[in-house]
């Protein structure tokens, strides 16, 4: 911990490192999944306490219990698909490790070099450059 922000009379210091926040889907469903499991938990304490005691609720808090764990399992599942959608459509995680960062890293290396090479004077006229078409009508030509 800082010891000068503390001395200042803060009493929050934010941490520069940690994880990342969740996005907004993807929270919005982990919220919804804790919930869901909470009360699905409560649930089945009520019905056990019910059977115990030998209540006419035991019955229906069971039958309730059942469809509770059924929907918050599907909640669960919920977060997992939302973070799989949101990571695909928003791009991969930028780590070091990542492989897609590593091949962009690579094809930007590429594209500068070639850029370079045809920059260089005395490679064809300056300021004409081949489309597709004209280069595939040279190897044709050929």
């Amino acid at each position: 911990m800082d010891h000068e922000a503390r001395s200042a009379g803060q009493l929050w210091v934010e941490d520069e490192k940690g994880r990342r926040r969740l996005p907004d889907p993807v929270r919005t469903a982990a919220v919804r999944a804790v919930l869901l499991t909470s009360v699905t938990l409560i649930q089945a304490m009520v019905a056990f306490f019910c059977a115990v005691t030998g209540s006419w609720l035991a019955f229906p808090m069971l039958l309730t219990s059942v469809g509770s764990t059924v929907v918050a399992t599907w909640s669960v599942l919920d977060v997992w698909v939302t973070r799989q959608v949101w990571r695909q459509r928003n791009g991969v995680v930028s780590e070091p490790s990542s492989t897609a960062r590593q091949l962009r890293r690579e094809r930007r290396l590429a594209r500068k070099a070639a850029q370079a090479v045809e920059s260089e004077p005395g490679h064809g006229a300056a300021g004409i450059r081949r489309t597709a078409t004209d280069s595939r009508a040279l190897s044709e030509a050929a």
